[in-house]
């Protein structure tokens, strides 16, 4: 786990040097092999979540930079969300590779709280027709995502600003490269998403046709 931390952080140092404290190391007590740890710089940090045009502008370029070394989507390595470990498994198409890791996702939520019917066949209903239909458009008729590094669990909680420098920091990233739009969490606020969104210029248009998604988009936003 902490060394999916410190490849992620190392992964984007190297893009973004200034929009993440420097990764140190990582390791086992030798007296307790239970017991792991990451090491980074320390960097003094404000309570508050960035200021939003100056981050999506930050993030927007790591994306812009970070292209996948294969053109594939996954990650070289094991990473977490908390506990979770991610689906990175290298994949040629995006709907195949998000598919898989919702499965994964699901699974997992389903082993903690245990079967239930309703969820089981929603579930199916997401991964043989939502995600389909949403998301096969974005790979087909000549259209093409390029995959991109990306934080990976981007919230409130994992961003901040640094006192020295005035600029965005991220940290306690899970990278994988993925289409650059797929990190955003239901939490995150929407004056967020519109900027990212606008600074980016990547919001597929293919997709947003979809009459299902205009619809998300009108509820959203």
């Amino acid at each position: 786990m902490v060394y999916g931390e410190y490849e992620s952080m190392l992964a984007l140092q190297k893009i973004m040097p200034n929009f993440v404290p420097n990764p140190i190391g990582w390791g086992t007590y030798t007296s307790n092999p239970r017991i792991h740890f990451f090491i980074c710089e320390f960097v003094d940090l404000t309570d508050d979540v960035p200021e939003i045009n100056a981050f999506t502008k930050t993030l927007a370029e790591l994306h812009r930079q970070a292209l996948s070394p294969n053109g594939k989507y996954g990650f070289a390595i094991p990473t977490y969300k908390g506990t979770l470990p991610q689906y990175n498994k290298w994949t040629d198409s995006w709907e195949d590779f998000f598919s898989q890791s919702m499965r994964q996702f699901m699974m997992a939520e389903e082993r903690s709280q245990g079967p239930d019917p309703e969820m089981q066949e929603l579930c199916q209903s997401i991964l043989k027709k939502v995600i389909p239909r949403l998301l096969r458009p974005l790979e087909t008729g000549g259209r093409k995502i390029m995959p991109r590094l990306i934080h990976g669990d981007i919230w409130a909680g994992n961003t901040s600003t640094s006192v020295e420098t005035n600029l965005p920091m991220v940290f306690d990233a899970a990278c994988l490269y993925a289409h650059n739009e797929s990190m955003w969490r239901k939490d995150n606020e929407k004056g967020v998403l519109l900027a990212y969104m606008s600074l980016s210029g990547t919001f597929s248009m293919a997709a947003y046709k979809t009459q299902d998604l205009k619809t998300i988009h009108q509820s959203v936003f």
